[in-house]
């Protein structure tokens, strides 16, 4: 029997509007365009709020240069919400790991549970070097697998003593293991990935690609684990323009597409096409810089990806056209959807009540 689909929502962290220009962990200087919200406290907890009573599993806190911290964002909205669970984005290289397993552990106390991980080796030098992180693309990999390896024994032994590459610890311990153990949520495309993926992670992440590439990508990673003794789960990160028709999604799909200039698009292609992360990459090969085919698959659009880093790709159409999407990658072994859209607030409202339901009558959440 198929599991149903676990569906989680994101907070803009770096700030949310009707355009897909803005904030982006990709960029080099920051944007707002006309209509920004910044990403306040309060604002941020009123799409919390929308999720938690929307029914979403939880919501992707990200990280990066233009994010506020994922940390102090989530221990600030647990409160304000009851049941919706916060998947912290952090950097193994900037947090020691005796350290990130403490804060793991009493988050997760104070929240009662309701704490998952997502873990962000880092994909761009520029990046990582802004924290002063100067460890090169793979061996961030390497250093994210000592990470983990630390972070589990912390949280199930009484005492660790770890000697390797990146980290040395003695007698690394914490007050009280937390209970339950956060999920941990990986992501990464290139050969230094896969196989700490494989190790280590519950759920691996990859961002939207076609479902044929999609799936080519989990069976990869399926295997290395099964080498290991593990299973896995898959999530994947979409954005969504869901609407009554399919008219109404794509005239927002062009709306957006309208706001963007020749030299914002030829820009950010230039600087995701150079990015040291493999998914990056995959993500700009999709569109090429070109606007004339970025319907990459039926009701699957790469527009976002023109500007924006990162997850590029948005699920476009009426509810019933989206809820067929959805019902595919399912079909294919995906069963953690985390979703975003532009603005946050109200395209939470037209996932969760027009997709869902439809979502629901198959079977599939």
């Amino acid at each position: 029997m198929t599991t149903p689909a676990r569906f989680h929502w994101f907070l803009p962290t770096a700030g949310d509007g009707r355009s897909i220009v803005g904030a982006s962990h990709a960029s080099s200087q920051r944007s707002e365009p006309e209509g920004y919200r910044p990403p306040s406290r309060r604002y941020l907890a009123e799409i919390a709020r929308a999720a938690d009573r929307l029914g979403y599993e939880g919501v992707l806190t990200p990280t990066g240069t233009w994010c506020e911290d994922a940390w102090l964002t989530a221990s600030a909205l647990l409160a304000e919400t009851e049941r919706l669970k916060f998947l912290v984005a952090f950097r193994p290289g900037l947090v020691p790991p005796t350290l990130a397993a403490q804060q793991a552990a009493t988050l997760q106390r104070f929240s009662e549970g309701r704490v998952l991980l997502n873990i962000v080796s880092g994909g761009d030098d520029t990046e990582q070097r802004r924290f002063g992180d100067w460890v090169g693309h793979d061996d961030r990999y390497a250093r994210t697998d000592e990470f983990l390896r630390i972070v589990r024994s912390v949280w199930t032994q009484d005492s660790v003593d770890f000697k390797g590459q990146f980290y040395d610890v003695a007698d690394a311990r914490v007050s009280a293991p937390p209970d339950p153990l956060p999920q941990i949520y990986f992501g990464g495309s290139s050969a230094a990935a896969l196989p700490v993926a494989a190790r280590h992670a519950d759920v691996y992440l990859t961002w939207g690609e076609p479902p044929r590439d999609a799936a080519a990508k989990i069976a990869n990673v399926r295997a290395l684990a099964a080498q290991r003794g593990r299973t896995l789960r898959f999530g994947i990160r979409l954005h969504t323009i869901s609407r009554d028709t399919s008219e109404a999604a794509w005239a927002v799909a062009e709306e957006m597409l309208a706001a963007l200039s020749p030299e914002q698009i030829a820009d950010a292609t230039a600087l995701h096409a150079r990015s040291e992360s493999e998914g990056q990459r995959r993500m700009t090969a999709l569109h090429g810089g070109r606007v004339d085919r970025l319907e990459i698959y039926p009701n699957l659009w790469a527009g976002v990806g023109l500007v924006r880093g990162g997850a590029g790709t948005a699920l476009v159409g009426s509810h019933a056209e989206v809820a067929d999407l959805v019902a595919q990658y399912h079909a294919l072994g995906f069963d953690e959807f985390i979703l975003s859209g532009y603005p946050h607030l109200e395209e939470a409202y037209w996932f969760a009540e027009g997709v869902l339901p439809l979502l629901r009558r198959k079977g599939v959440a």
